[in-house]
């Protein structure tokens, strides 16, 4: 059962994953813990329009992405796993390299090294051979990549259902089941829509 989880934000395009994993796991008993990355908070500001405080209103705990000292950056403090959402390129490159230039790859290194559920939505299009080696080799320590690719087969009307189906999915690497739109439930039917009524 997971009771805790770190949000991590980087400065990779997809700022409203990381926002509305925080509003779903609002709604849960998960206790949450926020690090955002000074470019985070800048893409943030310039895709949502949200402030840094909006965010850390919706998390339990919040640290400064250079406080070493924060209770994630040790292995000995009980926190169930982890997601970066958005994960930019280069906090997957600073990860798969286990360097801890901030609090955010210090945390998923702590991850990585105590063997938890660490869940890294990848932002980045197309993938260099660099990319794709970093995210083999996270892969391969058991880290969970999970670019957030939009599914089409629950025909989604907006871009809010899009990142709901995708936040969904993330939450379930950790066993977390919500409910947030359609799932897949086998069949090829096709929802009519309104105008072809």
């Amino acid at each position: 059962m997971v009771n805790s989880l770190i949000v991590g934000i980087t400065g990779a395009s997809g700022a409203v994953y990381g926002v509305r994993l925080l509003e779903v796991l609002r709604e849960t008993p998960v206790e949450t813990h926020l690090v955002v990355s000074k470019w985070g908070q800048r893409t943030l500001e310039h895709e949502t329009g949200k402030k840094l405080d909006d965010l850390r209103a919706l998390a339990n705990h919040h640290y400064g992405a250079g406080d070493m000292a924060a209770l994630m950056s040790s292995g000995s403090a009980a926190i169930d796993g982890m997601a970066i959402a958005p994960c930019s390129a280069r906090s997957l490159a600073a990860i798969a390299c286990g360097l801890s230039e901030n609090l955010i790859h210090r945390a998923a290194d702590v991850m990585i090294k105590e063997r938890r559920p660490l869940v890294l939505m990848v932002r980045e299009t197309p993938l260099s051979a660099i990319h794709l080696e970093n995210m083999l080799k996270l892969a391969r320590l058991g880290v969970t990549i999970f670019p957030p690719v939009p599914a089409f087969y629950n025909e989604p009307g907006s871009i809010d259902e899009m990142v709901d189906y995708t936040v969904a999915r993330a939450l379930d690497q950790f066993g977390l089941k919500v409910d947030l739109g359609m799932r897949w439930r086998g069949g090829l039917t096709r929802r009519v829509a309104s105008s072809e009524r």
